[in-house]
């Protein structure tokens, strides 16, 4: 027997830089058929950066899609041949005014792999200096030192919701 989807047609509609929506025509192995919408984007490079004293960079911002204020990680889409630890870094310079001292690998993840291609790929950054990078208030509306315990606490709130966030501090605490 069959255990994958067989994949039969894929219709593009709508493409542009940072996203490919389709419809794609699917075959269950039991043999039901259905059509999938597939959306296929950038990835996404996001970083953790942490203090001496373990507290966590984190942004304050409104996301119109869910109209709540969250707060998360400095982060965003990998252009084009770009290198993603590059684009990690450079997105925590632009976005909060602060550069890691260090990178490493922290954790990639697909956060709806049932309908979305668009890896995460999440940096941890031991330490950062102040720069004179004037942050996007399109970014940001707040930035924040926060300790790791409270980001924790803000989960709980519902304070973070974004998946990058909540995977990189649940992560952070088994490592720090």
């Amino acid at each position: 027997m069959t255990t994958q989807w067989t994949v039969h047609s894929e219709k593009l509609v709508d493409e542009n830089r940072h996203i490919r929506l389709s419809t794609v025509g699917i075959t269950l192995p039991d043999g039901v058929s259905f059509t999938q919408y597939v959306v296929k984007m950038p990835p996404a490079a996001m970083t953790l950066v942490v203090n001496d004293a373990r507290e966590v960079l984190l942004m304050r911002r409104h996301r119109f899609i869910i109209d709540q204020w969250v707060w998360e990680l400095p982060g965003g889409y990998v252009n084009t041949a770009e290198d993603v630890e590059l684009a990690a870094a450079r997105e925590v310079e632009e976005e909060t005014g602060w550069r890691p001292r260090s990178l490493e690998h922290l954790v990639t993840f697909q956060p709806a792999i049932g309908s979305v291609d668009q890896p995460q790929i999440i940096y941890l950054a031991r330490g950062a200096e102040a720069t004179d990078t004037v942050p996007d208030i399109n970014e940001a509306q707040e930035i924040r030192w926060i300790p790791l315990d409270d980001a924790v606490d803000m989960i709980a709130r519902g304070e973070i919701v974004g998946a990058s966030t909540v995977v990189a501090v649940y992560r952070a605490l088994s490592l720090l």
